[in-house]
């Protein structure tokens, strides 16, 4: 059958999260080749309330059409939102959407904890954990969860744990993802920042967290050197000594007899500057330490 959009309730879309991409996806499909799967719907005493399809009807609207296809399931409301939850393969829910829905049915319909397990074939504490996710998370958070801007699972494994220990910082750094577009591992790391953090780290994770991502990328490439310069100077002069026995060796064993003519050339030339280099490197390591002795006792203490 073929509804008009004023004909449908809309009062489940808040249970489901949007996916920008998909949608855009199904909008193209729908503008090429039309409406092909019909939405879901059980009547009321009013409005048909759909069940399932409701990324259809939102691209079929911006598609300035005036129906929509339909097929109603001819059973109670309860129980049609349930089978839609259990035969959803193709976008199956995360724990959060499973909390909503739960959480939904709970207080619309008034059902227990048992009688939610029952309908979902689930236990109780499994069904009691999805509510709690629900009431940790902040609800202007969970709604940037349902607008697509934060990925249910970043929302799941970072915010909920964060709300728990810190509701208003949850609520300030959630807010802060939201208006980026930041992959589950970059959340991830802002998550660790904050943990990490000094409340002046927090208040700039908060104001612009791209530029703090790339502070910490940058730190990551570019590890701190712990050693002092006294340590990185010997273990310079260890290395040229190190280089010079290799080159001793090579000529106590030989070096043949050159093939290309300027071979004798270049190994003067190379052994010229490299006296050069070491003689600098010995007159300044000489000046250095007579310097040191030279100060007075006092300075250095």
């Amino acid at each position: 059958m073929d509804l008009e959009f004023h004909h449908l309730d809309l009062r489940y879309e808040a249970l489901r999260k949007r996916q920008p991409r998909k949608e855009r996806v199904l909008l193209a499909s729908l503008a090429e080749q039309g409406q092909l799967l019909p939405v879901v719907v059980v009547s009321g005493t009013g409005p048909f309330v759909l069940v399932d399809g409701y990324k259809r009807v939102r691209a079929l609207k911006r598609l300035a059409q005036d129906t929509v296809r339909a097929t109603v399931w001819a059973m109670e409301e309860a129980d049609a939102l349930v089978l839609e939850h259990v035969m959803r393969a193709a976008d199956p829910a995360g724990p959060l959407e499973q909390g909503w829905m739960l959480d939904e049915l709970r207080l619309r319909f008034g059902l227990s904890l048992d009688d939610l397990a029952r309908r979902f074939d689930k236990t109780p504490s499994w069904v009691s954990r999805r509510l709690a996710l629900v009431r940790a998370l902040p609800d202007v958070i969970q709604g940037e969860v349902r607008a697509g801007r934060i990925a249910p699972h970043a929302a799941m494994k970072y915010l909920v744990p964060l709300a728990r220990a810190n509701r208003d910082g949850c609520v300030a750094l959630g807010e802060a993802i939201a208006r980026t577009d930041l992959s589950i591992r970059q959340i991830g790391d802002l998550y660790t920042m904050w943990q990490e953090g000094t409340e002046e780290t927090r208040s700039l994770l908060v104001t612009d967290p791209l530029v703090m991502l790339r502070v910490r990328a940058d730190a990551v490439r570019e590890p701190h050197d712990a050693r002092s310069p006294v340590q990185r100077f010997v273990e310079d002069v260890t290395a040229l000594a190190s280089t010079a026995r290799r080159a001793n060796r090579r000529l106590r064993d030989g070096l043949g007899t050159p093939v290309d003519t300027r071979a004798p050339q270049e190994t003067d030339t190379a052994m010229r500057e490299a006296r050069a280099d070491c003689e600098a490197l010995f007159k300044r390591w000489e000046k250095e330490r007579q310097d040191a002795r030279s100060e007075p006792a006092h300075l250095g203490a």
